[in-house]
């Protein structure tokens, strides 16, 4: 089982969780609590125990009821530059959890993941409207670019503090629409660890006033965009044929599948939707565990892989000189340590502790290497397999619950029906009223 370990004075993670698939709940969250040196508050919050009180839920959004539970897992075996780490995940489909981790054991043996992103540059739009001489409003404020970003500033000492702030504008015309000739000026700001979204909305709000001033136009919306295309991260993997052998397939066949499905993401959007979801199912649980924006990641990611006109794979899988199997990964992500969920909701607070994240940064590199990972999973599992053989065998568990087995019962029935390769509720019933029958 993984233990802490002290290197000069701070306590480092060993990922490497031997066993943890055969662990009680109880038991996993004890062993992650002794890695990362979580408190015992932390355990009970990751335990379920009151991790969003009601009057919390009550705050952060409107007519509250209740509040809705998705299990939480843990991804182990990761290293990302050097570094271990456990990753929370919460996600109710079966098998990403067990895909991930798998997929990261192999990749530890070959070096781990690396990855790298750029400065956390948001942008905000300020739409204006009522032109006559679009580019010449352009010019006229792109005149002004020091008093529009000093406007900017204004609104966020913090932020300018900590080193972040607006950093330059840009202006793009758009001529003849349904609405006549536009101008949207754009605000490029430093966020630094938030995800931004209040920061540059506020400041779109405050320059709005001088860039109608400048242009004579009328301004409309002031909002950020999603597609956050200047805070990009990106992640890669090399593997050894000798790494990814079974003993089914070599490793050579096994890399000539992948390469070969990632083709077919690369030039067909029909396969590239689905194998950009196999993506997701990797980074969208870290971003909900953390009290990120899924939504908004989900919204970046799909515009960035149609952003040259035709919807393509997020990924690369290729082959290198020397014969290893070499994945990319390179999507927008705007993830945020401070302000929203990630401050408010308990369990996204126990998380990130779990994480041991330090920047807004890190904690994007670590998800893009989980969305690699789990991309790996899904078109290993489909050049050789099929999708279905380990998935399947997962999903079966819940069947055999749909189908009201209980206790040890659950395990006896998902295992029958993963063998018989027939995972349906109504055999699950069959088995269970085997079983009741023999006992009595």
């Amino acid at each position: 089982m993984s233990t802490s370990h002290v290197d000069g004075g701070q306590s480092r993670v060993n990922s490497r969780m031997a066993g943890f698939r055969n662990l009680s709940p109880d038991e996993r969250r004890k062993a992650v609590c002794e890695a990362t040196g979580l408190s015992e508050d932390s355990s009970a919050v990751l335990r379920g125990a009151g991790s969003l009180p009601l009057n919390i839920a009550d705050g952060m959004i409107e007519n509250v009821i209740g509040t809705f539970e998705l299990p939480m897992g843990v991804a182990a075996n990761f290293v990302v530059n050097g570094k271990d780490y456990l990753i929370p995940m919460a996600v109710e489909e079966p098998s990403v959890v067990a895909a991930a981790s798998y997929m990261a054991r192999i990749a530890r043996d070959c070096g781990g993941f690396e990855a790298s992103s750029t400065s956390p540059i948001m942008r905000a739009q300020i739409q204006v409207l009522g032109l006559n001489d679009p580019f010449g409003a352009r010019a006229k404020v792109l005149a002004v670019r020091d008093d529009i970003i000093a406007s900017a500033n204004s609104r966020d000492k913090v932020l300018i503090g900590l080193g972040g702030g607006c950093r330059d504008i840009e202006a793009h015309v758009f001529e003849d629409t349904a609405v006549g000739h536009m101008l949207v000026v754009h605000l490029l700001v430093d966020v630094r660890d938030a995800m931004g979204a209040n920061t540059v909305n506020t400041m779109a709000e405050a320059v709005a006033p001088l860039v109608e001033k400048v242009t004579g136009g009328s301004v409309r919306l002031r909002i950020l965009s999603n597609l956050t295309d200047l805070r990009v991260t990106r992640a890669r993997v090399r593997l050894s044929p000798e790494s990814l052998e079974t003993k089914e397939f070599s490793g050579e066949r096994i890399i000539s599948g992948i390469v070969e499905a990632c083709t077919l993401a690369v030039v067909d959007p029909y396969r590239a939707a689905t194998h950009n979801k196999g993506i997701m199912n990797g980074i969208d649980p870290v971003v909900v565990a953390t009290g990120n924006d899924w939504r908004a990641i989900e919204a970046g990611a799909h515009a960035w892989a149609a952003r040259n006109g035709r919807y393509t794979s997020l990924s690369r899988w290729e082959r290198d000189g020397e014969g290893h199997l070499v994945g990319t990964l390179e999507l927008p992500m705007a993830l945020g340590l401070v302000g929203g969920a990630t401050k408010t909701h308990p369990a996204a607070r126990a998380a990130l502790e779990m994480m041991k994240i330090e920047s807004a940064q890190e904690l994007a590199q670590v998800t893009v290497a989980v969305g690699l990972a789990q991309n790996m999973a899904a078109i290993r599992a489909l050049a050789t397999e099929g999708i279905q053989r380990g998935h399947m065998a997962l999903h079966a568990r819940n069947i055999a619950i749909l189908a009201g087995a209980t206790g040890n019962q659950v395990q006896f029935v998902a295992t029958k029906l993963a063998s018989e390769h027939d995972v349906r509720v109504d055999r699950a019933r069959e088995i269970l009223s085997q079983m009741e029958a023999e006992e009595s």
